[in-house]
């Protein structure tokens, strides 16, 4: 089964080890972050998280008290996250494209000691939320504490909480099959294999690269890819705080040069659109993909144009990073790849039986990143923690070479753009419509196969359909759930399919579609 991973020792600590490698590589005067605002020195990352340990410690947070983080990505995010850690505290980011709904509900889930927020955000996090009783704000503000106030007087240097391996470390949030988002919580033992595992041998990552990371910090995709990857071998990081847009994408490109990319299919395709830099106008050596999965055919387009491969791969939020993926010299040009060595996977049909070569089964996966569990939700922390095997709800084939191809959800969820959107949660901001009676969603492929939600709807007597009302319906449910979360196709129906009890057969209005 799976090897267990050497002993780190009966007391560490993940930010610890982060930061301190590099010092003692004399790393220390390298530059290991760029964001909008400058570049800074491991050393400087250093002294940042310490000040920011000894300013969370001064306010009264106790070890294993929760810290949220609403951040942009920025130096700021970063050393407030390791300095969190350091202090044996427990960050827990969110995704800042959240409603004022999420925020209220996730700050009620954790019982959150403290709350740092960019300054952008304010309004949208407060709106609904009770707030903890320490707010800090990165940024300006009259009303609340200031990062900066607390931090520029603080100490440079702080003796690391005494944590162990097997101590919670962070939490990251994940969408739930309800729409209710899920509080995946990770170990101090978790980070560093991430990158020991994948970045290393899959990417040979070292301290010469420059990565770029379109996903955020806040996803456990984008954490690995912008701050764990490049610490663990003190490589060079840069942020963007805002949207990952073709344009600010390819700035980076010209601007920074970075030598890794990591990105999700939608956003390759949105570049390929655009204005890309010639063959040898840019450095980079390597692209990743993961989120969802990606066409061969957008591989082929890339490849062409950029001159480079993407690695088109496979995690989870419960697994924190990569466990099944394509190689650099080994491209299946379709599919996800094969497992990560230190990972084990497997496939198990309706019967709970193996499967088969061939036959499509959930995947399940063991390996030393799982998660502990989901906080305070017993019932799903059963049905996907099972032993030392951790469901994905995902459908995949494994081919006799070991080769694996996505096959679809296991359960009704979509991924757009790389993130979970529950159709219960579309469907119900849909039927808050005053027109609509029904309304049910399912992924549909747009013109570069990628998956997007699609509605059917039963009005209401006495409404006609138009395109006026299906534009109408987009913007209703933009104006009640994230953005990314509006279906791009309204379709009216006179009635939807149903079982004898009256649940939705999604599958028949897949095959209709």
């Amino acid at each position: 089964m799976i090897a267990e991973r050497e002993s780190v020792g009966p007391f560490y600590n993940a930010a610890d080890d982060l930061i301190e490698r590099n010092l003692n590589a004399g790393r220390g005067e390298k530059i290991a972050f760029i964001d909008s605002n400058g570049q800074y020195t491991f050393n400087q990352v250093a002294e940042k998280a310490s000040q920011f340990s000894n300013a969370i410690q001064k306010l009264g947070l106790k070890k294993e008290s929760r810290l949220i983080l609403v951040m942009l990505d920025s130096i700021e995010f970063v050393s407030c996250f390791l300095g969190a850690i350091k202090a044996g505290i427990i960050p827990v980011p969110l995704n800042t494209r959240l409603t004022p709904r999420d925020y209220s509900y996730i700050i009620s889930d954790t019982d959150a000691a403290g709350l740092v927020i960019s300054d952008s955000l304010i309004e949208t996090v407060m709106q609904e939320a009770k707030t903890p009783s320490i707010v800090i704000v990165d940024g300006t503000c009259s009303k609340y504490r200031t990062l900066y106030q607390l931090t520029s007087e603080s100490p440079t240097t702080f003796v690391s909480a005494d944590t162990k391996p097997d101590d919670i470390c962070f939490w990251l949030y994940t969408s739930g099959t309800t729409g209710l988002p899920k509080g995946v919580v990770h170990l101090h033992s978790h980070l560093l294999p991430t990158a020991d595992l994948y970045a290393i041998p899959y990417l040979k990552i070292s301290s010469d690269d420059v990565v770029f990371s379109a996903a955020k910090l806040f996803f456990a995709y984008g954490l690995g890819n912008a701050l764990t990857f490049p610490m663990a071998v003190g490589a060079t990081s840069v942020l963007l705080p805002g949207p990952p847009d073709p344009k600010s994408v390819v700035k980076i490109f010209t601007e920074f040069q970075p030598t890794l990319f990591f990105g999700v299919p939608t956003l390759f395709a949105m570049l390929l659109a655009s204005e890309l830099p010639e063959k040898n106008k840019h450095s980079i050596r390597l692209s990743v993909s993961a989120g969802e999965p990606l066409p061969a055919d957008l591989l082929h387009r890339w490849t062409n144009k950029v001159g480079t491969e993407i690695l088109d791969a496979k995690g989870t939020t419960e697994m924190l990073h990569i466990f099944v993926s394509n190689e650099i010299d080994d491209i299946q040009p379709g599919t996800t790849g094969r497992v990560v060595p230190g990972y084990e996977v497997r496939l198990i049909n309706e019967a709970g039986e193996l499967c088969s070569i061939g036959e499509i089964g959930i995947l399940e996966v063991a390996g030393p990143t799982s998660a502990l569990m989901y906080w305070g939700q017993r019932e799903k922390t059963k049905a996907t923690f099972r032993g030392e095997w951790t469901r994905t709800g995902d459908n995949y084939t494994m081919g006799d070479n070991g080769v694996m191809t996505y096959s679809g959800r296991n359960d009704d969820m979509l991924k757009v753009g790389g993130i979970y959107v529950s159709p219960f949660e579309v469907e119900g901001a849909l039927i808050k419509h005053p027109s609509v009676l029904e309304a049910a969603v399912i992924g549909y492929p747009d013109q570069d196969e990628l998956i997007k939600p699609k509605a059917f709807i039963v009005l209401v007597d006495g409404s006609v359909p138009s395109e006026e009302l299906a534009e109408e319906l987009k913007n209703f449910v933009r104006s009640d759930l994230a953005a990314y979360k509006y279906p791009r196709w309204i379709e009216f129906s006179d009635a939807l399919p149903k079982t004898a009890t009256g649940k939705i057969q999604r599958f028949k209005l897949r095959n209709k579609a």
